[in-house]
């Protein structure tokens, strides 16, 4: 049985839960679009699992994503230069772009974080 969520469902679930704090209200509007937008192009329904959807997805800065994943050393600009030598858009648009190549993304917040599935 699959229950049709709107977004105030979808984000007042995660507020009445003990994973409030897991996503900002902004991150939770990316993942709902991300998987609405994914039934909508498949025709394949999603259940919703909150638990799955905090073990699956996160929000994070690119520069602590850098540290979680050893990108200074898998991105070639940084490897090359250094993290440290570019500013926080160049950081940003970096691992946002390898992101993109690695696994799935549902967009960045107003404040600079990113949500994406973890690998």
């Amino acid at each position: 049985m699959i229950q049709t969520l709107r977004l105030s469902d979808f984000t007042n679930a995660f507020r009445n839960s003990d994973r409030k704090d897991q996503f900002s209200y902004e991150a939770q509007t990316l993942i709902f679009d991300y998987i609405e937008e994914y039934e909508d192009s498949t025709g394949e329904q999603i259940e919703f699992d909150m638990i799955g959807i905090c073990c699956e997805w996160a929000e994070s800065t690119p520069r602590d994503i850098i540290k979680a994943y050893s990108l200074d050393t898998e991105i070639p600009q940084f490897e090359e230069h250094g993290v440290d030598s570019f500013t926080d858009a160049e950081v940003s648009q970096l691992v946002h772009e390898y992101l993109w190549d690695e696994t799935q993304v549902a967009g960045m917040t107003s404040s600079g974080t990113i949500v994406y599935v973890q690998f």
